[in-house]
């Protein structure tokens, strides 16, 4: 055997003998390829030999023949070969067996078809060898080429008539379909046609894959691809031009400024010249210089120079000032500009991108620094709290909730915190229990209250401690309404009424916890409450009950009413989860009011159907505050009013606006479209009143309650009236006499005759015993909403007798009395309305009674009758004594600060009257420049040049004067467009304009919402909101956005609906609802959008109306994450999904929300 193959042939040569000699040494004289063979391969034949006294030889083998040296150079080829088809084809059964019946063809001797199949080939190829020389060899060749696995193809003397039998069956042959891919001989075509046949007539089809390459057609990618998403985040190059000086003669043409005037250079591979230099190097094989190739990358090193000189800053300068922590927000807010930067932190080439995209580097950066800036500013509450708003993305909730009342432990006295820190355990679903808040409420209030004490020596009050208190506690009073917990919410109202107006003079000294200790004994007495007949006060209990003991007055059974019977279910054949939401919106509506035992029924505790009705001492004990401002006082009890639904103009503060905003109201613009003057609006701001769980979209108008629940608003307005005089009593009696009036107004609107006159008889009782009280007599607020409740009723003659009476008292007070103004502005809009409704002929006669009303303010006579039309003279002057008295008012009033505020109100109420006037008498554009020059010279007082928003008392008082002369300008501007032709762009820059400063008055909104509705291009008005979402803080804007949009689907529907049935595409308005959605989570992310229920409502109904179930029930989990207090979002979940009613219900009573008609009570009223 040769030590290197190649060298066989040579060293085995007969002829060679020299040469064989000298290449001796590359044959291996102790190496036979028989013996390892059968050694390795059967070890079973070597134990035979063994046995039989044949040992194998190791003998030199140096005159071995060259065909025998051939034959196991094949055998060994042979060998590798099998080794390779061995590993292919593993995967099928049949060849396994088959390798298994030839490799152990020697061992396994018990099977007797296999040693005859083996041993046939071994024979045919041993009496094949003539060239054999000795017999012992040729025996052990034949022995070995009998043992091996052989190929008969592999084998040259093999003629085509040898063959094998394989008689074992397959069973893949019938368990399959068709023979085993691998037993099917392949080959490659050239070509689909075939030699011989006529390519014109016939033709092949061949089954299987075609020669063809299959060119794989690559899709062409959209912009919102994952890919094309990546290309547009990457940082463009900047690309700037070589500066040159302007000429001074116009170019003739546009130079090509890289062209140099040279002569070309010829060169062999630059024949004709026109070569560039990088085209010339390509040629050559060479490439651009160094610095040519690292030309393009100068601009993103700038980027990053710069980037870093800022970060090298930021880091020198709170090195330098470690106690700025705006710097160190600043700091923060930074990193957000560098993560966008293109690598200034990467090291490697795809570092670059993954910083990019990775939030969480942002995260921990951020935190570093915050950690960095805490270690320097141990008592800055914003860098801790920034700290625990970046912690949302890392920690557990319950380890969040625990950092929370570390920081609160450490800050007991600090308002803001303990709102956010309320707002975030309101907010957490999975840890979220109304009584775990509601103690927390209280713990809160009553830990303030402590610090407001002085009782807490380590931490002394804040200033604005009082004002704080008070809008968590009306906060508070919300969330139970929300929660369906309303009587626990009266609770508290009826108990601050008591705990501040009747507060026993002896213990007005002690501390807030003692106070509350002797109140404890009185509201647990029994006795009646404010809003319950006859409730005197704790005051009076407390006289009397040193006196001896509580006199009870029996009641007069004769005033007593027979209970209405209202069955709550009326049809049994609806749905199930129909009948229980009808049913569960009755209760709540019937039975906000505490549950109280009635002594004169004899009735107790144990006689209340549902003991949730019951509002115990420790349930409203800790939420209870002491108010020593008088205004916080007249507050209260406006707040009270407003939750009962009152409207008395009261607006929550800003930090719990939006939490308490959860009905549809905001949008209802009311008679606004039909009588823009002098629309009826009541001011709701969105939060329901007390007992309303209403559906999304139904109109909110002041429809009242039943009739406990008014007589509980009476009893009220008895209890408190008595307490204040002045202003705020005049307020008192208009706030409930325009209660009155929007419930006429209700009437009018659904057309309720029956109802309207006991409504109308009842309010003029009213608005007469109201005047008839010698303060009120000469309040022309209240003569004034008497004489529009008589014009309401269509008694326009009495309501004009009414407004001559109230001008004929005034005497010759003129422009000096706002409220005079006032009245004599409402009757002159009157008039100018009935104008537009009146014919033709009597029009001007409508008009003239106006001109007389606003004539007769300026002279200093008494007020007379219209009696015809007026004088020019006295029309020019009373223009005249307008004139004077503006500029009196702009000069004096307004331009010192602190300005009063009877003056700007008398400014406004000035500036109303001459607008009208002279619309009357000159025309639109007079009174548009009345209202630009008060504008101007109010904004400039309001926002001074160079300074941001007023935040003095006197700036805030001076803006809202502002808000209300433009609300009568945009008005006036309605108006003249109703009746006469006029552009929209005046009215529509004047909402902008105003609008841009007060982006939170909804009735600005509501009036721009309506007329850029009637715009057929809806860019301007998105370039509008985009331009004021992105800079206001109010959630209006976002509200008002998505109702634009809504407003312009349903409008788009309606034209493409026809009958009522299909919808046909002619209008191609694309994209609205993809929009709307995009809105919808834009506001989602915006600071208080995320626990507004209004905007979750809002969100699932739009939903909803698309008809996409399962996205709408994750937007409804969603809300709850944020907002799982609200009840009207269940609510909403059992109309929209019904057959997830059982498990809304599960949902709320694990939450600890007020359900009023469980289930099984529902079952039982079904079977009865």
């Amino acid at each position: 055997m040769a030590l290197f193959p190649a060298f066989a042939g040579v060293s085995e040569a007969p002829d060679s003998g020299s040469s064989r000699k000298e290449l001796d040494w590359l044959s291996n004289p102790s190496f036979c390829v028989g013996s390892v063979t059968s050694l390795s391969q059967q070890p079973e034949a070597a134990t035979a030999h063994v046995s039989e006294g044949s040992p194998l030889s190791r003998s030199p083998l140096k005159s071995e023949p060259s065909d025998e040296s051939d034959t196991n150079k094949k055998l060994k080829q042979t060998s590798r070969k099998k080794k390779k088809e061995k590993k292919k084809r593993r995967k099928h059964q049949h060849h396994k067996k088959t390798k298994r019946k030839h490799g152990q063809s020697s061992s396994s001797r018990s099977e007797t078809d296999t040693d005859s199949e083996k041993d046939r080939p071994s024979r045919a190829i041993g009496g094949r060898k003539k060239e054999s020389e000795k017999p012992n060899q040729g025996n052990n060749a034949a022995a070995d080429t009998g043992h091996r696995f052989v190929w008969l193809e592999d084998i040259q003397a093999v003629t085509g008539e040898t063959f094998r039998t394989d008689k074992k069956p397959d069973p893949a042959n019938w368990e399959y379909k068709s023979l085993y891919r691998g037993d099917i001989a392949r080959y490659k075509r050239k070509g689909d046609s075939c030699l011989g046949i006529n390519p014109v007539k016939q033709r092949i089809s061949w089954e299987g894959t075609s020669t063809e390459k299959k060119h794989s057609r690559k899709q062409v990618e959209r912009y919102f691809t994952k890919k094309s998403v990546g290309l547009m985040n990457i940082d463009g190059i900047a690309i700037s031009s070589k500066t040159e000086p302007p000429s001074s003669d116009p170019a003739s043409f546009i130079p090509v400024k890289d062209l140099e005037d040279a002569a070309p250079v010829t060169t062999w591979l630059n024949p004709l010249g026109i070569y560039d230099q990088s085209t010339t190097q390509w040629l050559q094989g060479q490439g651009p210089p160094e610095q040519e190739s690292k030309q393009p990358d100068t601009q993103p090193d700038s980027e990053s120079a710069a980037l870093k000189a800022r970060v090298e800053e930021f880091n020198r300068r709170v090195r330098e000032n470690p106690r700025d922590t705006q710097l160190w927000m600043a700091f923060v807010a930074f990193q957000d500009e560098v993560m966008k930067s293109p690598g200034l932190y990467a090291i490697e080439e795809g570092e670059q991108e993954k910083r990019k995209r990775s939030l969480k580097l942002i995260l921990e950066k951020k935190l570093a620094i915050l950690e960095r800036a805490i270690e320097s500013n141990q008592s800055s509450v914003d860098l801790k709290l920034a700290k625990l708003k970046l912690c949302t993305e890392f920690w557990e909730p319950s380890t969040l909730v625990k950092e929370w009342q570390k920081l609160i432990f450490l800050h007991p006295n600090n308002t803001a915190l303990w709102q956010k820190y309320l707002l975030f355990c309101q907010s957490q679903f999975s840890t979220f229990s109304i009584s775990k808040i509601h103690s927390l409420y209280g713990k809160c209030l009553s830990t303030l209250s402590a610090v407001k004490d002085g009782s807490i020596l380590s931490h002394p009050a804040l200033p604005g401690t009082e004002e704080a208190m008070f809008a968590l506690f009306l906060q508070q009073c919300h969330f139970l309404r929300q929660a369906g917990h309303s009587e626990k919410a009266i609770s508290l109202f009826q108990a601050m009424v008591d705990f501040t107006f009747f507060k026993p003079d002896s213990l007005k000294e002690m501390p807030t916890k003692g106070q509350v200790e002797f109140f404890e004994p009185f509201w647990d007495s029994g006795e009646p409450r404010a809003g319950e007949k006859g409730a005197r006060g704790w005051k009076a209990w407390m006289h009397q009950q040193e006196r001896g003991g509580w006199v009870v007055i029996s009641p007069d059974e004769d005033d007593e009413e027979p209970e209405e019977d209202d069955q709550e279910i009326k049809d049994k054949t609806l749905p199930r989860w129909q009948i229980w939401l009808a049913a569960e919106r009755s209760r709540d509506q019937r039975h906000w009011r505490p549950w109280r035992p009635d002594k004169t029924k004899k009735q107790t505790e144990e006689d209340c159907e549902d003991p949730e009705r019951q509002v115990l001492f420790d349930d409203i004990g800790q939420s209870l505050i002491r108010l020593s401002s008088e205004d916080l006082q007249f507050q209260l009890v406006v707040a009270f009013l407003q939750f009962l639904g009152v409207p008395s103009g009261f607006t929550l503060p800003a930090s719990c606006l939006y939490l308490a905003m959860d009905e549809h109201s905001i949008f209802d613009n009311g008679l606004y479209d039909e009588k823009p003057l002098t629309f009826f609006n009541p001011l709701f701001s969105g939060a329901s009143c007390v007992g309303r769980m209403d559906r999304l979209g139904c109109p909110r108008w002041t429809r009242g309650q039943n009739r406990e629940g008014e007589e509980f608003i009476r009893n009220v307005f008895h209890l408190v009236m008595p307490l204040f005089s002045g202003k705020e009593k005049s307020q008192l009696c208009f706030s409930w006499l325009q209660y009155e009036i929007g419930k006429v107004v209700w009437c009018l609107h659904t057309k309720n005759k029956k109802r309207l006159k006991s409504q109308g008889k009842n309010c003029k009782k009213l608005a007469k015993n109201l005047l008839k009280e010698p303060e009120n007599r000469n309040n022309f607020c209240l003569w004034k909403q008497y004489a529009h409740l008589e014009w309401l009723l269509g008694n326009t003659e009495d309501a004009r007798k009414v407004f001559d009476t109230a001008l004929g008292m005034a005497g010759s007070q003129g422009l000096k009395d706002s409220e005079l103004c006032e009245l004599s502005l409402l009757y002159a809009k009157l008039e100018v309305e009935l104008e537009v409704e009146l014919s033709p002929e009597v029009r001007g006669a409508a008009s003239a009674r106006a001109v007389h009303i606003l004539t007769k303010l300026t002279e200093s006579s008494p007020y007379g009758p219209y009696t015809g039309q007026v004088l020019a003279v006295h029309i020019l002057k009373a223009r005249k004594a307008y004139e004077h008295a503006l500029q009196d008012y702009l000069g004096d009033s307004c331009v010192s600060d602190p300005a009063p505020t009877d003056s700007c109100t008398r400014l406004i109420s000035l500036s109303k009257c001459f607008m009208l006037f002279q619309y009357l008498t000159v025309g639109i554009g007079a009174a548009v420049r009345i209202y630009e020059q008060v504008f101007a010279k109010l904004h400039s007082s309001v926002f001074p040049e160079g300074s941001g928003e007023g935040n003095s008392a006197s700036s805030q008082s001076r803006s809202s004067f502002l808000e209300a002369i433009t609300l009568m300008h945009a008005s006036l501007l309605r108006f003249h467009m109703k009746v006469s032709v006029y552009p929209l762009a005046p009215l529509r820059e004047a909402l902008s304009q105003a609008l841009k400063l007060y982006p939170g008055n909804q009735v600005l909104w509501r009036s721009y919402v309506q007329i850029q509705n009637k715009s057929h291009s809806a860019s301007k008005t998105r370039r509008f909101f985009d331009t004021i979402t992105r800079s206001a803080k109010p959630l209006e804007p976002w509200l008002f956005a998505i109702e634009a949009e809504k407003m312009r689907k349903r409008l788009v529907e309606t034209v493409q609906r026809l009958d009522g049935r299909e919808i046909h595409a002619t209008i191609p308005e694309t994209g609205l609802t993809h929009r709307i959605q995009a809105l919808f989570e834009n506001a989602m992310h915006s600071d208080s959008g995320s626990q507004c229920p209004l905007l979750w409502r809002m969100y699932l109904n739009f939903l909803v109306s698309l008809g996409n179930k399962e996205r709408s029930k994750g937007v409804f989990y969603k809300a709850l994450q944020n907002c799982p207090w609200a009840k009207v979002l269940y609510l909403d979940a059992v109309e929209y999904f019904p057959e997830e009613m059982q498990e809304v219900l599960d949902l709320m009573t694990e939450k600890e929300l007020r359900v009023r008609l469980p289930l099984e009570e529902l079952e039982l009223l079904l079977e009865d």
